[in-house]
């Protein structure tokens, strides 16, 4: 061994790492780019030379795996807790008095820091060396993404500490800033992607790639703000001086966290909050007030999954006013045209919006919107921009009323629009029409379909024009050296696009289901088919009566699938797949050992959860043999209820369904044998 590129390499990974504490954590950098870029390349020169000496917590080594076919579960040692939540001081003055009273006195001090509103993570370091990261999941089990978190610059591989830690595990929220949120959607929007809604969105779908050189392209950025737990060492027991501490060790720590005595205070901090977030580079939807001392949160404990010592003080939904400039409509993969507003660029909750929902027809009467008005727009958490309605003073006469839809306004331009009975929308019925064939082949593109990774809507588009793509089928009769020939597309990426096609292949049969665009059957109506037909030929031989005798199928679905497979071209799709090596029946094996607990109980979701995805309470009840609905009806066993949920509890309610918390969801599927 080379002991002087040894020692070299030490002192260069040491310095790197020191520069990256001063610039990602402490914000005051000592040195520039330039020079901290000749520092790395210097680094990886010496790397190259001694490929012996490379180490997993090499500052070259944040980006050096191989994408993952799947991420793994991993259990996480203290389960990651959800939070309460207040909407107003009222709220919290009943937190504070309830946690006065059992900790026996009101003279305790506090901790108040934004809700960074991201993808929460528990990092463990071993010996002062990144060994693992893993997203919240249900909060007992997350995914494994220790190679996605290894490229964000502002988590340490190695931590800055004097001091022998055996063991630390610290939690974040991992974000995208909306800088960066805003640089990504302009790019999507040039290579035909899909938008994501918001910075959490893009967040969540950036840490959960299996390609961490893409994650790596993301610009995400941490804050911590927990630490989880430690063995070999003594924290020191006050939350304040915890977060201090991580600093000192280099960990990013938002610098907005203080010390709060009082209710006043906390209030105060709050009204200042309302203003300040919209300014800052990184989206909150709330402030989290924690117990300062460690010892007094022990004391309080948790209600089920939410800690007593901890409270998530929400902030209302952000109004803003800008002008309608248009209303125009896009076109879905029946026909559907669905209106839009045309806005005024503007900022929401940190955000540009220049386009907002309109629903259809009836609610741009119902709030007599005209084109020229000046609106009210809002956005709440996730929910697409919405107009809430116009500002009446503000007219000048000059607004233009909004006219019912006479041609489709794809190229074609036809004029067979039509508005059918017992509908709100209106539709095209040109069967021709190239925009629906476009949303058509999108769908059975998309994740919900045939997730065929990198198919995006410009390039479907130049397939269709390009005459390489009319249906379905068409997409497993490609060849590299036809996309080849496509503006933009090199050899990699046309051989990357084939191997996506052909690893669709291996889709369960519900995501073939759904991807072929039945009217009105998505994704969980896909998979109730499939677990019940078990094929393609069971399904489309299927009656109407047959089809009503399974649960969670009403008449009119019912008669929608009966309709599909009437027609012989849909089912000259389905054998044409089927001939191209697309399976047309269920291969997919069951779960072990848990498959009949629920017994094939119906359940319906609303609301918003806070221990668990929506995603992974589908997966739970389907592996212990229950079924997903998104309708509540007579039908229905159990409502599971999360917060600020909709119109499916009081249809629960007046149906007797019976309805449950999380938490008693929770004991629900612990129970099984």
């Amino acid at each position: 061994m080379n002991q002087s590129a040894h020692q070299e390499i030490i002192e260069l990974r040491d310095l790197i790492n020191f520069h990256n504490h001063r610039y990602h954590s402490l914000d005051s950098p000592l040195i520039g780019d330039a020079e901290f870029d000749q520092l790395m390349v210097r680094l990886r020169k010496l790397e190259s030379d001694h490929p012996n000496l490379i180490t997993s917590e090499s500052p070259t080594q944040r980006v050096g795996s191989k994408p993952l076919e799947s991420f793994s579960g991993i259990t996480h040692p203290v389960p990651m807790l959800s939070l309460a939540n207040a909407f107003n001081i009222d709220d919290i003055q009943a937190w504070h008095k309830r946690s006065s009273s059992s900790l026996g006195t009101s003279d305790f001090s506090m901790v108040i820091e934004p809700k960074i509103d991201g993808l929460a993570v528990a990092l463990t370091y071993e010996n002062g060396i990144l060994t693992r990261g893993a997203t919240r999941g249900d909060g007992l089990i997350g995914e494994d993404v220790t190679n996605n978190v290894r490229t964000i610059k502002s988590i340490p591989l190695v931590l800055q500490s004097n001091v022998e830690i055996p063991r630390l595990e610290v939690r974040g929220e991992i974000y995208m800033p909306k800088g960066s949120f805003e640089n990504l959607n302009a790019l999507r929007i040039k290579s035909g992607e899909q938008l994501f809604a918001n910075p959490r969105n893009a967040a969540a779908g950036s840490l959960r790639q299996l390609d961490p050189q893409i994650t790596a392209s993301r610009n995400l950025e941490i804050w911590v703000y927990q630490l989880g737990y430690t063995e070999g060492f003594t924290p020191p027991n006050s939350h304040w001086e915890i977060m201090s501490w991580l600093k000192s060790i280099g960990f990013r720590i938002n610098p907005e966290v203080q010390p709060v005595f009082s209710q006043e205070e906390i209030e105060a901090y709050y009204k200042i909050w309302l203003d300040k977030r919209f300014n800052e580079d990184y989206q909150t939807d709330g402030l989290v007030i924690k117990v300062d001392s460690t010892n007094l949160q022990s004391k309080l404990g948790t209600a089920g999954r939410e800690p007593r010592w901890a409270i998530a003080f929400k902030f209302p939904s952000e109004q803003v006013i800008t002008k309608l400039l248009d209303i125009n409509f896009s076109v879905g993969r029946t026909g559907t045209l669905n209106p839009y507003a045309v806005l005024e660029a503007v900022q929401v909750s940190g955000v540009t919006i220049r386009q907002a929902t309109l629903h259809n027809d009836d609610d741009i009467a119902r709030k007599d919107l005209r084109i020229g008005d000046y609106v009210i727009v809002e956005r709440a958490g996730d929910v697409i921009p919405k107009v809430v309605g116009p500002i009446l003073e503000r007219r000048n006469g000059t607004e233009i009323h909004y006219k019912v839809p006479y041609e489709c306004p794809c190229p074609l331009k036809t004029h067979l629009i039509v508005k059918e009975p017992d509908s709100i929308m209106h539709k095209c019925m040109n069967p021709e029409c190239p925009a629906q064939q476009i949303e058509r082949l999108k769908h059975f593109t998309s994740q919900s379909g045939m997730d065929i990774e990198g198919l995006g809507e410009k390039l479907i588009t130049s397939l269709t024009e390009n005459g390489l793509i009319n249906d379905f089928p068409d997409f497993y009769k490609l060849t590299a050296d036809q996309l080849i020939s496509l503006d933009r597309m090199g050899s990699k990426s046309a051989q990357n696009l084939i191997s996506s096609i052909q690893k669709s292949k291996f889709k369960p049969l519900s995501s073939l289901i759904c991807a072929l665009g039945i009217k009105h059957v998505g994704i969980e109506t896909a998979e109730i088919l499939s677990a019940k037909f078990k094929n393609l030929g069971n399904l489309m031989n299927a009656s109407t009566g047959e089809l009503e005798q399974v649960n969670g199928i009403g008449p009119v679905m019912a008669e929608s699938i009966r309709s599909h497979f009437e027609i012989e071209k849909n089912k000259q799709i389905v054998h044409q797949l089927a001939s191209l090596g697309v399976p047309d029946q269920e291969t997919a094996s069951e779960p072990l050992g848990t498959k009949n607990y629920l017994d094939s109980k119906s359940f319906v979701i609303t609301g918003r959860l806070e221990s668990f995805t929506r995603s992974t309470v589908e997966s739970l009840i389907k592996n212990l043999g229950g079924t997903i609905n998104s309708k509540v009806t007579s039908k229905t066993d159990f409502l599971v209820c999360g917060e600020d949920p909709g119109s499916k509890l009081d249809g629960a309610r007046s149906l007797n369904v019976k309805i449950l918390s999380e938490a008693e969801f929770i004991e629900m599927v612990n129970s099984y044998d």
